[in-house]
């Protein structure tokens, strides 16, 4: 191997550890082990060293602090209200245009202004993009 003024030996040496190695192997895929096991046992679904005590009256995994334990569960009336309604379903753009804008309520018609609004924006897009 010729080494030329430009070269280093740095190069050289890390190309003749290539060489001394042979060909370049990859590590195992995730999930599969190396030493014949048919994932036939890592399959199977883990126990959970978890008390079911504990898992009902603590939030497991929520907490996010190093030295911190996880919340506890606390009973619903702890919680407050707007929590509840969260998940509540919201009218679609096309059920607020069929009712009339002066008898919404507030949160539905700011509902309708911005999903109007945000369809507009679309619109106006696709048109700038075809042009």
């Amino acid at each position: 191997m010729a080494l030329t003024r430009s070269g280093s030996w740095r190069s050289v040496i890390v190309a003749k550890e290539a060489i001394a190695f042979g060909q370049r192997t990859f590590a195992a895929a995730a999930g599969k082990s190396k030493k014949g096991s048919k994932g036939a046992a890592s399959d199977a679904p883990k126990a959970s060293i978890l008390s079911k005590e504990v898992k009902s009256t603590t939030v497991v995994g929520a907490n996010i602090l190093k030295d911190g334990t996880d919340p506890k569960i606390m009973p619903d009336s702890e919680y407050p209200d707007w929590l509840w309604h969260l998940l509540d379903k919201r009218p679609a753009l096309s059920e607020l245009r069929r009712k009339n804008i002066e008898t919404l309520p507030y949160e539905d018609l700011k509902r309708f202004v911005k999903l109007d609004n945000r369809a507009l924006i679309k619109e106006n897009n696709s048109i700038k993009a075809k042009n």
